[in-house]
């Protein structure tokens, strides 16, 4: 009933937004700095919208929302990541790369929500950020050194609801409590990964991780929904393309395709996928 009540009334605060067009903005090239115009769409008036719309009409607005700079501001805090590998007894390789402290979300500082997206959209707002998304080691990688640790939140009715998915940040909000840093074990990621390739049919997203309190992730890497299927468990954390390896910059691209490189950022058998490329289904605006 509660959250009825906040849908009910959120709505009258998006027909006055659309009507002003500070809360959809073309896009205009990219830094992550949160959009100050006054009128902005908060998470929960999103999300009462969404509630009326198709999946495909809310996740293209979810893009524009973001890449507008309608985001809270703790979202691009980027964090640094260290790995390293051991390739002989005298070499080792050490890297470092930067990711989003939380996962995408809209909205104020006072008023937010993380979005589940499809993969379509989690590619596209990756390009305009100049990011890319993330393997399952690099999940791993994050879930080791997140400052927030929290254990999944399994919802069971109405998964693909946008009310489901605005119920699962205010529970993990809950949980949270106002700790800050990078957090983890929230949500499946949204992954490149070589099953994208490798799979008997079509047009799929990739998803991984759920980390337990023991480490152990509830989803293996899988890659059995079609590419726009969404619901409350993913989520998208963006990491940035340049990786630091022994003080040397490299793109992701080139450390995925070395054979030694790569295994700083994959452990898969083949690491061939660095992006999602199809849009079929989608109607989000493609750079």
């Amino acid at each position: 009933m509660k959250l009825f009540r906040i849908l009910l009334h959120a709505m009258p605060f998006f027909i006055g937004c659309l009507l002003f067009t500070g809360c959809v903005s073309p896009y205009r090239g990219y830094h992550p700095t949160p959009n100050s115009t006054a009128t902005r769409l908060t998470g929960s008036a999103f999300f009462a919208w969404a509630n009326t719309q198709s999946r495909a009409v809310w996740d293209s607005m979810a893009v524009q929302q973001i890449v507008s700079g309608n985001y809270p501001s703790h979202v691009f805090r980027w964090v640094t990541i260290h790995t390293q590998i051991q390739v002989d007894s005298v070499t080792t390789l050490r890297a470092s790369y930067q990711v989003t402290s939380d996962y995408l979300s809209l909205g104020t500082d006072a008023d937010w929500s993380r979005v589940p997206l499809t993969a379509m959209a989690a590619q596209q707002l990756a390009d305009s950020f100049q990011c890319f998304l993330p393997t399952r080691k690099i999940v791993d990688d994050i879930y080791q050194a997140a400052q927030v640790k929290l254990a999944p939140m399994p919802m069971f009715a109405f998964r693909d609801s946008p009310v489901t998915m605005y119920q699962h940040h205010l529970i993990i909000e809950g949980l949270r409590n106002g700790r800050k840093g990078l957090i983890a074990g929230i949500k499946k990621d949204v992954v490149i990964a070589a099953l994208l390739t490798r799979s008997a049919k079509p047009n799929r997203i990739a998803i991984y991780g759920w980390h337990q309190l023991n480490g152990k992730p509830i989803q293996p890497l899988y890659a059995g929904h079609v590419n726009w299927y969404v619901d409350y468990s993913h989520g998208v954390r963006l990491v940035k393309r340049t990786i630091q390896i022994n003080g040397r910059p490299y793109d992701y691209i080139q450390v995925m395709k070395d054979p030694l490189l790569r295994k700083l950022i994959c452990d898969e058998a083949d690491c061939d996928v660095y992006r999602y490329t199809t849009i079929s289904n989608h109607t989000a605006p493609v750079k």
